[in-house]
């Protein structure tokens, strides 16, 4: 059987099937692998920290000190991007619709949404489109996790402690891994087959976060907000990969999701934030999972046809191994 064949004729196969897997599971018989152990630890959205992990020491040990600068560029022009073109967005809704919003969606739904990105599903883009600067860049791009840059855009930051342990915590890993991989590349040589082998475990992890059910509680308005986050802030990532960085484009485009820890971020605005009513906070966090589940099953399209269309890393090789043969 052509199994893996017929995977990697998928756009972002080796990521997509098992995350789609992993969602009619979570969707249909959550408890098939909650039954603990090795099963629940390996095919449930409780592998994410770890394999997550694992691969950001993949990367660092196969990234050498002097590329360092360009991983803070990258990381640091996407992220700017994806935070103004959320931020933005959600003041000219405010300000023009208040705080209802246009098309039922608010403007804390929307900025919830747009500013930040899945970072489980941009690592796993990255490692079969990009290159390894293009994976260390999420480490700078994790500041976008949590609710702490849209409580400072609607101007409660100062009611907000900065996490700034966790954000240490997740860099952790890629940073050992730099230390090492440099010391003795043969430590990155090693490690550099857990980049690719750890894919399909962060998809099936991913796929049961999603519940297929969101898109249809949120209605409308939950397509909408997906429409939003992959036009509007998936729009300016790409720009900004393609004229700032002058790259491809295809990272700009794979930061194109929501995050899925975003669709808590309606109720912790609420908490600093008593102006946001019950029916603004519920909504919107219908809304942010639907778009959750309907960018994670559409960037990967969306960056396989960026690639191809501008070229990419791994595709580049493919192509000159496909030459050669």
């Amino acid at each position: 059987m052509n199994i893996l064949g017929t995977v990697n004729k998928f756009p972002g196969g080796m990521m997509v099937i098992p995350l789609l897997i992993g969602t009619l599971i979570h969707t249909f018989c959550p408890s098939i692998l909650q039954i603990g152990s090795f099963t629940t630890g390996a095919f449930t959205s409780a592998v994410l920290p770890a394999i997550m992990g694992f691969q950001l020491f993949c990367i660092g040990t196969n990234i050498r000190v002097n590329e360092t600068p360009e991983v803070l560029k990258r990381g640091g022009v996407l992220l700017i991007s994806k935070y103004l073109a959320g931020a933005l967005l959600g003041f000219f809704v405010a300000k023009l619709f208040g705080i209802e919003g246009i098309f039922g969606i608010s403007a804390i739904a929307i900025m919830s949404a747009v500013t930040g990105a899945n970072g489980s599903l941009y690592l796993a883009l990255m490692a079969e489109y990009g290159d390894n600067k293009d994976s260390a860049a999420l480490g700078v791009m994790t500041i976008h996790d949590g609710p702490f840059l849209v409580l400072m855009t609607l101007g409660a930051s100062g009611m907000a402690n900065i996490p700034l342990i966790s954000l240490f915590a997740a860099v952790l890993p890629l940073l050992v891994g730099l230390i090492l991989g440099n010391l003795d590349k043969k430590i990155g040589d090693m490690f550099k087959p857990g980049i690719s082998i750890s894919i399909p475990f962060i998809g099936m992890g991913l796929g049961g976060t999603i519940d297929l059910t969101a898109i249809f509680s949120a209605g409308y308005s939950g397509i909408i907000l997906a429409l939003f986050v992959m036009v509007i802030g998936g729009g300016a990532t790409f720009l900004a990969d393609r004229y700032i960085l002058k790259r491809p484009g295809y990272a700009g485009v794979a930061l194109a999701s929501a995050a899925g820890n975003a669709i808590a971020t309606p109720a912790a605005v609420a908490i600093v934030d008593a102006s946001y009513g019950t029916d603004v906070i519920s909504s919107a966090t219908a809304q942010i999972a639907a778009s959750v589940v309907i960018t994670a099953l559409v960037v990967p399209y969306l960056v396989n046809f960026t690639a191809k269309k501008y070229g990419s890393p791994k595709l580049s090789v493919e192509d000159k191994n496909a030459k050669n043969l």
